[in-house]
């Protein structure tokens, strides 16, 4: 099991690939090159906000808002406690972010097994495209070499000159993003007792799960042998996992066929999961 905990993790700014403020906190990453590569982190809106265009991405979305309220569209947003699935290739956006919004946001690969570009490819690939053009708005800007600007989304940019590849998008599986309002789903008991869960759901033939799990104080919680990558995010509470304690906001990686471990609740604690596409 990898442990990642906010607290001994550095802030980093995101890149200048779209306009406005965002601090995060990468806690996990997945593997490169693999369909199931993927980047857990704490996101919070800086000074003056944070926007987006309407946009889409070859990878899928999850996002927990912690505080705050966030848009995904003129009219459409996930309230505090909520969670959005943002399928692949389904467009989302414009986005106007407020000052102080946190969220938790986990970018993987998708159904389709296009995988995900990693933050430092991304990072590494926009230093160069700002020395030949330059990112306004989330868009990137450039001159052809008739000397006509051109423009596309910055995420599509950055992709293709990663990658040497044109961006190509699965056929959408969803026609919107999915947003889910945790506190209208029951708690079901799960295993041993004080230990329940409330999967809001199951999504694509390939079986991306998410979920809460809540457990009592002293309860112990043995995580499942799972064919793919399991996370779980600590929303509150505490617990011990192989002689360690760990507080909130500390994300925990479970290979695909690694063992079980047993998480024994030191308070009452309530975890986040994720169960990744199964490949």
């Amino acid at each position: 099991m990898r442990v990642g905990k906010a607290s001994d993790t550095n802030t980093e700014m995101v890149g200048t690939m779209r306009e406005g403020k965002l601090a995060q906190k990468h806690l996990l990453f997945g593997e490169d090159g693999s369909p199931n590569n993927y980047d857990l982190n704490m996101g919070l809106t800086g000074s003056g906000g944070w926007r987006t265009p309407r946009h889409r991405h070859n990878f899928d979305q999850i996002r927990y808002v912690i505080k705050g309220v966030l848009p995904y569209g003129e009219t459409s947003f996930l309230q505090e406690g909520w969670v959005g699935y943002f399928p692949e290739s389904v467009p989302y956006g414009p986005q106007e972010r407020t000052e102080g919004l946190e969220t938790l946001v986990l970018q993987l690969g998708g159904a389709s097994g296009n995988g995900y570009l990693s933050v430092a490819q991304r990072e590494s690939t926009n230093a160069i495209l700002n020395s030949k053009g330059e990112f306004r708005k989330g868009m990137y800007y450039w001159k052809d070499e008739h000397g006509i600007e051109q423009s596309m989304d910055g995420s599509d940019a950055c992709f293709e000159h990663a990658t040497g590849k044109k961006l190509q998008f699965a056929e959408p599986r969803y026609t919107d993003v999915v947003a889910m309002n945790p506190d209208a789903y029951d708690w079901a008991p799960e295993g041993s007792e004080g230990v329940s869960v409330k999967w809001l759901g199951t999504f694509t033939e390939r079986n991306l799960r998410i979920g809460f799990i809540r457990l009592a104080a002293g309860a112990v919680y043995v995580t499942r042998q799972n064919p793919s990558i399991q996370l779980l995010y600590l929303t509150h509470g505490k617990l011990e996992a192989e002689g360690e304690q760990y507080g909130p906001e500390t994300g925990f990686e479970l290979a695909a066929n690694e063992a079980p471990v047993a998480l024994r609740a030191v308070e009452a604690t309530e975890l986040l999961c994720f169960v990744f596409h199964q490949f």
